[in-house]
């Protein structure tokens, strides 16, 4: 017999007030997303400092590094801290990176004040909304942990333009105070509303499934557990190969299919949208299928669409676009496998720790496959080449999910 549902949200009892928390929690996800929109101060800062391409790249790098590394540390503090306190930090903390990085006069100052600063802000935070929207939503987990996640991976559709827009108005410096203030306020108005429930907390009506209720024998710490270390490695491979594709879209746009910087600019856009709706699209997946099949249909879309560019060339422009919408939608779609595996197959009431331990495969990803794809590129002058290899790693991955990754 549940005996909390007392418990009420919003002034409503829980089971209808916790449904306002996903869009909440996507909202300060979308203001920590903003980062996502980089590529938009790229060309003002290389001509307002005299930097290259590659040097403008390099706060983008350290942010990546330091939110992968920063959120496994958070889950550690949230019951000491609080869910509301830690958002309300990680706010302030990107706030302020943003906010000095406009009275940077050079690079490597900005990579500190953007890069390692406001980076620690959004690791900070990230995992905060996801940890809430998973708590009260047993029972739609996957759904929940998908559709809080859609803010950050839909955030370039909104901050892009207005970054755009800003800069335009105000110069790429200023830009950088005005949301620096803009974001920090909103997340601190939001950080308001997020809590936890009470632990034994459950919805009415909602009986725990056996996968729900797996006993401590089998529910083992998350270092002793195979399904730990093949749960890294999918991780590591689909973030691999999304971030690889997310990193070349526009390049191979221009240098495969030959399309023009304009045109292949907006199906960055078009494939930002794919990327968003694979976090609940595959969140539902998990739930209903598991983690090992949803998985599986992510790694067999991967191939699908490394072998469509295997065999694009100048003027396919629709086999492009099909192929980057899978990829892109499959990235999203393992922010949402990722923690709702986290839930499914370790102890819940440690979620927060262990996903943000399983997340580092993200970082890890992210750091080899950019790495990887440019290497390609550099050797062999062309990133058809690098399809090959994400071909290859799909084929590992489906191996991985049907034989060690726990159902």
């Amino acid at each position: 017999m549940n005996n909390w549902q007392s418990v009420r949200l919003f002034g409503l009892p829980a089971e209808k007030g916790r449904w306002f928390l996903i869009p909440l929690g996507s909202l300060v996800l979308l203001c920590l997303g903003t980062v996502y929109s980089w590529s938009i101060f790229r060309k003002p800062l290389e001509d307002l400092f005299g930097i290259s391409a590659t040097q403008s790249l390099l706060p983008f790098t350290f942010l990546l590094v330091l939110y992968a590394l920063l959120m496994p540390v958070t889950g550690f503090y949230i019951d000491r801290i609080g869910v509301g306190k830690i958002t309300a930090i990680g706010g302030v903390v990107t706030g302020i990176g943003y906010i000095l990085s406009s009275l940077t006069t050079n690079i490597i100052l900005l990579t500190i004040t953007y890069g390692v600063i406001a980076g620690a802000g959004v690791g900070i935070a990230y995992g905060i909304p996801l940890a809430v929207s998973a708590k009260w939503f047993p029972d739609r987990k996957g759904l929940a942990v998908g559709s809080t996640a859609i803010g950050f991976g839909l955030s370039p559709l909104v901050t892009a333009p207005l970054a755009k827009s800003l800069i335009a108005a105000y110069g790429v410096l200023p830009t950088f105070t005005i949301l620096g203030i803009s974001l920090t306020a909103i997340i601190l108005v939001i950080s308001i509303t997020l809590k936890l429930p009470p632990k034994g907390w459950k919805p009415q009506g909602w009986t725990p499934r056996a996968i729900d209720e797996i006993s401590e024998s089998q529910r083992r710490q998350l270092w002793q557990s195979p399904s730990f270390y093949a749960l890294w490695l999918c991780y590591t491979i689909g973030s691999f190969v999304g971030l690889s594709a997310i990193g070349i879209s526009s390049p191979v746009a221009q240098e495969i299919i030959k399309l023009d910087a304009t045109t292949a600019a907006i199906t960055v856009s078009i494939f930002a949208v794919f990327n968003g709706i694979g976090r609940p699209l595959f969140g539902w997946l998990t739930d209903r299928l598991q983690p090992k099949g949803a998985a599986t249909i992510s790694y067999v879309l991967i191939l699908i669409a490394s072998i469509l560019m295997l065999n694009a060339g100048e003027g396919q422009a629709l086999t492009y676009l099909v192929a980057f919408s899978l990829f892109w939608l499959c990235l999203g779609g393992w922010l949402a496998i990722a923690p709702t595996a986290t839930l499914n197959l370790f102890d819940p009431e440690d979620y927060a720790k262990n996903y943000g331990i399983v997340f580092t495969a993200y970082g890890a990803g992210a750091l080899l496959g950019t790495l990887a794809t440019g290497q390609i590129r550099d050797l062999f002058g062309s990133y058809t080449y690098a399809f090959y290899l994400t071909a290859i790693l799909a084929v590992i991955g489906i191996i991985i999910a049907q034989f060690k990754l726990q159902s």
